[in-house]
């Protein structure tokens, strides 16, 4: 069943980036940030031209980063478009490199750094220090949103739906390096904990970069996500490793991501050539613009979406929702107790809410191509005048009997009651003294014998 669905959602979606594809919709616009940040390139898409299967290796004597930004550039840009866009975007530090450079983020939304019962979607470039086209797309995809998110009803859609973080750069220190790993030299795709090599998973064990990933999770509950990487054209989505150790990733960030925190992620490859000329980056946009925004407007436009409550007074509960058939749960937000579960259309589902000290509910659905909303009301398994006493059991055998019970405590015989429990504890002591006594008076005279039954 992952692997339909995995199947049947990557050709819905993301099968524009293995085809040159030109954005449709609002008109394409420019600031001056934007024109700023690719002076050296142009953005008429037409006087570039894209050669997907030529090798663009350019001669050691020349730069191969020329044109493209530094990391100070990169932070000074993403400072600029956090002013200039700051009605629907704030930047924030997930974390430093071993160098010590921000891990710097966007994130875009109509409500920016606030809670929402909305879904999350990051986009991180830059993995590989050597795969930097990336990181100036994301800076284009940015800037596309800002410029067109009144204009286009794609933007509109993620500006007003989606919490969208993008993380530009993972690995500074290994693009200043001209390198795959970062400072000291490690492949951050193979720095995660992996289900199928026990590993220490403390936090503390990882590179900086790897543990500023990890707890950007636990801070921020995402419903899927993209790393861009370079050097082919590839959409990989989990597993990449399997139990046999035939596969080639393990303690990838992709399968962490799913396992830990119900995460679907994706390694798209997106240029052929790890560094092309930055004239190229342009054209490499218009190819995987419709891609990229379609990817993350698919949050809202299929799968199932709703929240869970409790039938007591309608609080909302950070329970699980769990499909049948998949073995990976999500977890519900804590302050709106809403989820979000990715799913192929045109299929039926069993789809189940649980949550400790409630009893477990299930409804079958089935989803057309639209997304459908689907709220939960869970029953407390005991209730006593509106306080829930939680329990394991899913069973209601007995609960007749204790709620009659409790009902006579409150119904204004607690001096009965508090009589009744003396009275028991004098026999239970008058009790145990005859038991005393029978134990000496058979020590004397021997245990008794059953003559019959």
């Amino acid at each position: 069943m992952e692997l339909l669905f995995s199947l049947v959602f990557l050709s819905l979606t993301f099968s524009t980036f293995l085809h040159p594809t030109f954005a449709r919709g609002g008109q394409q616009q420019h600031s001056s940030l934007s024109s700023g940040i690719f002076e050296n390139s142009s953005y008429n898409s037409g006087s570039t031209a894209r050669h997907l299967f030529e090798d663009n290796r350019l001669h050691l004597s020349l730069d191969i980063a020329r044109g493209y930004m530094t990391n100070s550039q990169l932070e000074k840009a993403l400072k600029a478009f956090a002013q200039r866009c700051s009605h629907i975007s704030r930047i924030y530090s997930i974390g430093k490199s071993v160098k010590g450079v921000p891990l710097w983020v966007i994130e875009i939304s109509d409500k920016p750094g606030e809670e929402e019962a909305e879904p999350a979607f990051k986009y991180i470039g830059n993995v590989h220090g050597d795969e930097p086209v990336g990181r100036e797309l994301l800076l284009f995809l940015a800037n596309w949103i800002c410029d067109n998110h009144l204009k286009d009803p794609l933007a509109t859609l993620i500006v007003e739906n989606v919490h969208l973080h993008i993380l530009p750069t993972m690995n500074p220190d290994g693009f200043s390096l001209r390198r795959r790993g970062n400072a000291n030299n490690v492949d951050l795709n193979r720095d995660f904990p992996d289900q199928f090599f026990p590993m220490n998973e403390d936090v503390h064990m990882r590179q900086p970069e790897t543990r500023a990933i990890m707890n950007w999770l636990r801070d921020v509950q995402f419903t899927a996500s993209a790393s861009l990487h370079g050097g082919a054209l590839v959409a990989n989505y989990p597993w990449d490793g399997t139990q046999d150790k035939r596969y080639p990733i393990y303690g990838g960030m992709q399968d962490w991501n799913y396992i830990h925190y119900g995460c679907f992620e994706l390694t798209l490859e997106i240029s052929d050539n790890k560094w092309p000329s930055a004239t190229e980056l342009p054209t490499l946009w218009e190819y995987n613009k419709m891609s990229m925004l379609n990817l993350v407007a698919s949050l809202v436009k299929t799968g199932v979406h709703g929240r869970i409550f409790s039938s007591d007074g309608g609080r909302p509960l950070p329970g699980f929702i769990t499909v049948k058939g998949m073995n990976q749960s999500v977890k519900s937000g804590k302050t709106f107790a809403d989820y979000h579960r990715l799913l192929a259309p045109r299929g039926r589902y069993e789809v189940m809410a649980a949550m400790p000290g409630y009893k477990l509910r299930s409804t079958c659905i089935w989803l057309d191509e639209a997304a459908m909303t689907l709220d939960f009301v869970l029953d407390a398994e005991v209730t006593l005048k509106g306080n829930l006493l939680r329990s394991g059991c899913e069973c209601d055998c007995g609960n007749t009997i204790r709620l009659e019970f409790v009902d006579f405590l409150l119904g204004g015989h607690l001096e009965v009651c508090f009589i009744l429990i003396i009275v028991g504890f004098l026999c239970f002591l008058f009790q145990r003294r005859m038991k005393s006594n029978l134990s000496k008076h058979r020590q004397v005279v021997g245990p008794k014998r059953l003559a019959g039954v």
